[in-house]
């Protein structure tokens, strides 16, 4: 469990999973005595809206989110690109802008490799994405996988923060 939250305390995480077309998000509620799912989504961009348009609707939206649920912590998910430059670039850039808005609220911001969410959420580094879907579901106790994709994503990433504890400090942005 989360070691700040106290019995009955909420510490609230926003775990956000980067993407220009559609950057996912989760909210969390690490409490003392388990960790309750508070929402999840996506901001979404249009590919035929010019990029610095883009960037300012992911900036909104992450603005909106930390105004309404007023997160303690805020996770990253880190890029991992093997392939496409352009793309790794362009992801860089939506990811730039979330941390940038972020950052105006607080400096508790966090950053996980996708080794160390699947390690931290499934317990394997090489885990399917359905596996750790199944295992966001089961922590969260919810009814069934979140959907689309990049949410489940989202909250992957604030559970792998609360799961953190005490180290998370070591995780922080630098």
């Amino acid at each position: 469990m989360y070691a700040k939250a106290e019995r009955g305390e909420r510490l609230v995480i926003l775990g956000i999973d980067p993407g220009l077309a559609r950057m996912g998000y989760g909210v969390i509620d690490a409490g003392a005595s388990a960790y309750k799912m508070i929402c999840y989504g996506i901001i979404e961009t249009k590919p035929d809206i010019p990029m610095p348009r883009r960037l300012n609707i992911i900036q909104r939206g992450v603005r909106e989110l930390i105004a309404l649920y007023a997160p303690e912590d805020i996770a990253f998910e880190e890029l991992f690109f093997a392939k496409n430059v352009k793309t790794a670039l362009m992801v860089a850039a939506a990811r730039g802008a979330a941390v940038a808005v972020a950052s105006e609220y607080t400096e508790n911001l966090y950053e996980y490799t996708p080794l160390q969410i699947k390690q931290a959420i499934v317990g394997y580094g090489r885990a399917e994405k359905t596996q750790i879907q199944k295992m966001v579901k089961m922590i969260l106790k919810l009814e069934e996988i979140p959907k689309p994709d990049d949410a489940a994503d989202g909250l992957a990433v604030a559970v792998t923060h609360a799961n953190t504890g005490r180290s998370k400090s070591r995780f922080m942005m630098k």
